[in-house]
């Protein structure tokens, strides 16, 4: 049975079995692990992992891909969430969790977000995505591709692209090239924030106008005074802020706020 890729969920299929190969080598499932793929698609991942898995969670908002994935694989091996993986609860699963996907590169950056806010129930995590969107969430400071996404990904996950993609590794083939990316919970004792609400506002606002330097940008949060307690040139765009800095900032300002 055929399915037509369907535009409105962002469907390209990985066909190319070297880099399939490759993919689940990378993962290195292990029989007990409890693991969740998000969009099985046509089954690329899914009947790899199955094979050293005991079973697999799948999160699949295609409702042919469902009826298709209960015909395939027998219900004790594969449990099908069907539903959209934005609006999950991640938590309702077993843990330590290891999420795997091609993610649909339309809302890969509100996916990342969402996963992060289960970050504490993660193994890790490894993902298709657009390469450009990889290349900002391990773009170092002071380089053109770091940003909010680089910024608010960084300060709680280790990351590292693992593998580029071509086009013709899909069916259909994408307009962009595509990488493999791993990422792995940073433990709660290393994250430098303490207040994770301003810490994203701050950051939000920082890359906003990301051409103005941090004296115009941060205006609302930082006086000149406030610039040289932190030692941080005021002359600086966000981009120039590492994550530790952007961490120290926002520390410096809870501090101010009741309780802090």
């Amino acid at each position: 049975m055929s399915h037509q890729a369907k535009k409105r969920f962002g469907q390209n299929f990985l066909v190319d079995e070297q880099i399939i190969g490759e993919i689940i080598s990378a993962i290195r499932p292990e029989p007990e692990d409890n693991m969740v793929e998000i969009g099985p698609g046509l089954g690329a991942l899914t009947r790899p992992l199955l094979k050293t898995l005991n079973h697999l969670h799948v999160v699949e908002i295609d409702r042919d891909i469902i009826a298709r994935l209960e015909s395939d694989y027998p219900k004790n091996k594969l449990v099908i969430h069907a539903g959209d993986a934005l609006v999950f609860d991640f938590a309702t699963l077993p843990v330590p969790l290891r999420i795997v996907g091609n993610l649909p590169y339309n809302i890969s950056s509100p996916l990342l977000f969402h996963f992060a806010s289960y970050a504490e129930r993660i193994r890790d995590m490894h993902f298709m995505l657009q390469d450009e969107v990889v290349e900002r969430m391990v773009a170092e400071s002071s380089t053109p591709a770091y940003g909010r996404l680089s910024v608010m990904l960084q300060y709680r996950f280790q990351m590292e692209k693992l593998l580029d993609v071509p086009p013709e590794s899909f069916r259909p083939a994408p307009k962009v090239d595509s990488a493999i990316v791993r990422m792995i919970p940073l433990p709660v004792s290393e994250i430098g924030v303490r207040n994770e609400k301003l810490f994203a506002a701050i950051v939000r606002t920082a890359f906003g106008q990301r051409r103005k330097t941090l004296r115009n940008t941060l205006r609302s949060y930082l006086s000149e005074a406030d610039f040289k307690e932190l030692d941080i040139d005021a002359q600086f765009r966000a981009e120039n802020l590492s994550v530790a800095e952007f961490a120290k900032v926002a520390n410096y300002l809870n501090q101010r706020l009741p309780g802090g």
